[in-house]
């Protein structure tokens, strides 16, 4: 029997690779035309069999397991297929779990999910274990594939895994010892069709934990997680006294031991804050000493593209937030800032009105650039307010570095995917932040 792998991006080539080093019979199937030169070498190098330019049934004949890929819907017709043959179907999480724990080393998983923060938080969370003498590794959604961390790990290591909702749809035994769930805001709603199919898929996250394990929750939104699977012991974070929370004068505090004042934090705004208690809660849980996650919290630097300062120029100073990639990233975003804003948005539209940023911006905005393919729904929702349409993303850069005046910050945070004129969100913060080395 063999194992077909669905999809050729990172997730999915991580899987195969495992697979084939495993001695196991595996197939890659991607809807592409055919792979880049290199990459068919790699493959060929690798003995993996590709089959492009579509799913062919046939390739489900003694198909013992299909691994699908994060961004390839469950309802596509060749998975539904699969599964009507009683064909299982497993994600890139869930094979690198399996391998983790028949292994039985001594390593731990701590999870994250949510609709926002869960990038920082992830890699906070390995930024504080490493603070205290931990060995911990940040991966899944964020970068590195789980299995190619797993595969890699030395015993005793501390897993803290990002998790999508759309990599949650395809665990089956997934379990962590910690898991947090951050948030919840309208996002993805073409692929799971509702906000409570999308929050029933984070919630997946808490399934297989037991009695020992650390379920962290929002304490200002028990609605969304008070019906969560499993059997997990609720550590709460927020803004009134609970677990993790940050008082009225900005103290922050764990288990009823003071942490640091919030202006310590070297990552801005209230989201932050956030993020850095529900991390502090995992980390505690995960064997980090006190002493070590107050350290590890003033040090943390923040990720890249995740409102990242890069530069000043004639008091102009440029930010790059291309993580953010949906409207409730846009809005953290602008919370986080001061204002006035030159705020770029676009690029590919993910189906989200952009109305809800009209009210962050009141008293902020200096002017808006539209870019790439969400025009013209930018246009619709945003329209009315002082504006520029700038179509290709360099042009639209430069454009808003030139009508930004002293005191100004330039943002691009586009509330969109990357996909219109980039690869992924990586490419196009890396693009901005060219241009701005370039203005600077």
């Amino acid at each position: 029997m063999r194992t077909v792998v669905m999809g050729a991006g990172r997730s999915g080539l991580a899987a195969a690779r495992f697979l084939a080093a495993q001695g196991r019979s595996v197939v890659l199937t991607d809807s592409r035309p055919g792979p880049e030169s290199e990459l068919e070498l790699d493959l060929a190098k690798a003995g993996i069999p590709g089959v492009w330019g579509g799913h062919p049934e046939a390739l489900l004949e003694h198909c013992g397991e299909l691994v699908l890929s994060p961004g390839i819907p469950p309802s596509t017709p060749f998975v539904a297929t699969a599964i009507s043959k009683g064909i299982p179907v497993i994600g890139e999480v869930e094979l690198a779990h399996r391998c983790l724990r028949a292994r039985n080393d001594g390593s731990r998983v701590l999870a994250v999910t949510g609709t926002n923060g869960k990038s920082t938080t992830t890699d906070l969370v390995a930024h504080l274990l490493r603070a205290s003498g931990l060995a911990a590794v940040a991966c899944g959604n964020l970068g590195t594939p789980v299995i190619e961390a797993v595969v890699a790990g030395a015993p005793e290591l501390t897993y803290v895994v990002e998790l999508s909702s759309y990599q949650l749809e395809t665990v089956a035994t997934f379990h962590a010892e910690g898991a947090a769930f951050l948030n919840l805001t309208p996002d993805h709603l073409a692929r799971h069709g509702t906000l409570e199919a999308y929050r029933q898929a984070k919630l997946r996250i808490f399934e297989r934990q037991g009695a020992g394990d650390l379920r962290v929750v929002p304490a200002g939104h028990p609605e969304w997680w008070q019906d969560a699977p499993g059997e997990g012991r609720n550590a709460r974070f927020g803004w009134s006294e609970c677990e993790a929370w940050c008082d009225g004068r900005g103290n922050l505090s764990l288990h009823g031991e003071g942490l640091l004042h919030r202006d310590e934090l070297r990552i801005p705004g209230d989201h932050n804050v956030e993020n850095a208690l529900a991390a502090a809660l995992l980390a505690r849980h995960g064997g980090a000493e006190l002493k070590a996650i107050r350290t590890g919290l003033r040090s943390y630097p923040g990720l890249a593209h995740r409102i990242a300062f890069c530069g000043e120029k004639g008091g102009v100073r440029a930010y790059n937030d291309s993580k953010g990639t949906n409207v409730d990233a846009t809005l953290t975003a602008i919370k986080a800032l001061p204002g006035p804003l030159v705020l770029l948005l676009g690029g590919t539209d993910k189906g989200a009105s952009y109305g809800p940023l009209r009210q962050a911006l009141n008293g902020k905005l200096r002017r808006l650039i539209f870019l790439g393919e969400a025009i013209p729904q930018l246009t619709r929702d945003l329209g009315d307010l002082p504006h520029d349409v700038v179509p290709a993303f360099d042009d639209a850069v430069r454009a808003a570095l030139s009508l930004a005046r002293s005191g100004d910050q330039v943002l691009l945070s586009p509330a969109c995917a990357s996909f219109d004129q980039f690869d992924n969100f990586e490419q196009r913060g890396e693009r901005f932040e060219s241009l701005v080395r370039a203005w600077l």
